[in-house]
């Protein structure tokens, strides 16, 4: 099959129906929208969303909060769970990814000091905790903040 031969299914395309075109087409003078009426004018009908008046869904609904649209979002790793690297490793976002340890980066890593860390190594992140520094250098490990 080349893309020249393909043709739709028979039955599926229709043409669209022409109204307006004579009273013996059933759909002549008035078109099929009946006599007068919001319907039968051009551009009748009601706006999306239109209850009768009723007060909208829309409006009913509550609305409260606020999205800050520059939220940065960290991806957060804790101490505990880098000894599962190697002595002297250095550990870096791309490293947390690979690993598995953090899913994605989002605006960056931030290191928090939940549990203990027995391995030395050389962490590099957005940012750390003040706890996470601490148990890091106490196990002879280094911070670089990038």
């Amino acid at each position: 099959m080349k893309l020249h031969e393909l043709a739709s299914t028979e039955g599926s395309r229709s043409k669209s129906f022409r109204v307006g075109r004579g009273v013996g087409s059933g759909n002549g003078k008035t078109s099929g929208k009946g006599q007068k009426g919001q319907n039968s004018r051009s551009g009748g009908g009601t706006r999306l969303g239109f209850e009768g008046g009723q007060l909208p869904i829309y409006r009913r609904i509550p609305k409260h909060g606020f999205t800050n649209a520059n939220r940065v979002e960290f991806a957060i790793v804790n101490v505990s769970s880098l000894n599962r690297f190697e002595d002297g490793t250095i550990v870096t976002p791309a490293l947390l990814v690979e690993s598995g340890l953090v899913r994605k980066e989002y605006d960056g890593i931030k290191v928090l000091g939940n549990g203990e860390i027995t391995k030395k190594l050389t962490v590099q992140a957005n940012k750390f905790s003040k706890s996470a520094i601490e148990a890091i250098e106490k196990a002879g490990g280094k911070v670089e903040v990038i």
